[in-house]
């Protein structure tokens, strides 16, 4: 068996069809169209079936996906909780061209999975359920997500949080999380200042971030966060290239992240005929950075704290980072940022170029390999 496509005359849907071939002998083997199995779902359409729908944001550590530039809050699929690492995402099927040896090939967006070999097909005749060999694959997630329109506010700073490098406390590793801060207006106390799993941006259309102008939002996920900030701290070449075959603003993680590239594997439509001019890590990200930058220049503050005079605090210790988002007309501030502790009470907490432990000045450098060093992705 096999999986043809086939046009519906009466509606022009574009339908998949479960497939043989008939060869009574003497004649010509003939194509027998067996069962409908669904419409193809094109590629710019957001996700059909599953149990519930909701506005949520997810994601996969280690994979490249192309779902964080979005059209839609709303995601369909089963979510345990608020958040948590358990959701369930139904397959969603675009065509992907063929194989090379001619059979139709799909695209779970989902899951991130071609779909079509002989165990795909072979699974789906035992269970009657076209799904993707990554159906059973357990999401990150988070429900009704903090949503920033970026313009309504003064200033607003979205950052990549990482466990501390040196505190007084036991650190342990643990994933990336997006670290907010909001001013409704400038000099103000911030509206918000903590860590989320996962928030959501929107913009206007009007700024022309992507190809598509339905794309209003950016979800900034953890593993988008710290492949961003990694590449900023390892000058690593980044723009952002839009699939030639569907559009799609495309993201590279993990193992595409670390390296600049010119062939892209789209993670919306399964292909990989998009090349860019030169090699470069694709990031959505970037032309949201960019775009709300008033400034782009980072200074380092005049300032020095000598922790051994702190002796019976609590610290915690920081290399700063660049943000993701970072709206003041200010520069940011490039150095080491401290918390300190007097029982509940926080008495420090700001960024110093020089911090003094033992003696001797702290070296960013080695912080910001300590923080990288205990992030989980």
């Amino acid at each position: 068996m096999f999986i043809e496509r086939r046009i519906n005359p009466s509606n022009g849907n574009v339908e998949l069809w479960q497939c043989q071939w008939e060869n009574s002998g003497s004649q010509a083997a003939k194509k027998v169209y067996l069962q409908k199995i669904c419409d193809e779902q094109p590629v710019d359409r957001d996700a059909e079936g599953g149990l519930s729908e909701e506005a949520a944001i997810c994601w996969a550590y280690g994979r490249t996906l192309g779902n964080i530039a979005v059209v839609s809050p709303s995601l369909l699929g089963h979510f345990p909780g608020k958040v948590g690492n358990d959701a369930l995402l139904p397959c969603d099927f675009a065509h992907a061209g063929k194989f090379r040896h001619g059979a139709e090939r799909l695209w779970c967006r989902t899951h991130q999975t071609h779909w079509g070999t002989k165990a795909d097909i072979e699974a789906l005749a035992q269970h009657g359920v076209m799904r993707c060999a990554n159906h059973t694959q357990l999401m990150n997630y988070v429900v009704a997500p903090l949503t920033i329109n970026v313009t309504e506010y003064a200033e607003v700073g979205i950052w990549c949080s990482m466990p501390a490098a040196l505190s007084t406390q036991d650190i342990k590793p643990r994933p990336p999380k997006i670290h907010v801060h909001v001013r409704e207006k400038t000099g103000d106390r911030k509206k918000i200042d903590q860590d989320f799993s996962a928030i959501s941006t929107l913009y206007s259309s009007g700024l022309g971030l992507f190809a598509s102008d339905e794309i209003t939002r950016v979800n900034i996920t953890p593993p988008a966060a710290f492949d961003f900030v990694r590449a900023i701290e390892t000058n690593r070449e980044m723009s952002c290239i839009n699939c030639s075959s569907c559009g799609y603003p495309h993201l590279d993680l993990a193992d595409f992240a670390d390296t600049p590239h010119r062939k892209h594997f789209c993670g919306n439509c399964g292909r990989d005929s998009t090349w860019s001019k030169e090699p470069i890590i694709s990031t959505p990200l970037k032309p949201l950075h960019d775009a709300f930058a008033k400034t782009l220049n980072y200074e380092t503050p005049d300032r020095t704290l000598d922790l051994d005079s702190y002796a019976g605090c609590d610290f915690a210790v920081w290399a700063s980072t660049p943000a993701i988002v970072w709206t003041a007309a200010r520069p940011q501030e490039f150095g080491i940022h401290v918390h300190v502790h007097n029982g509940q009470s926080r008495i420090v907490d700001d960024t110093f170029d020089t911090v003094v432990y033992h003696g001797k000045p702290l070296e960013r450098s080695t912080l910001i390999a300590s923080m990288i060093a205990r992030t989980i992705v």
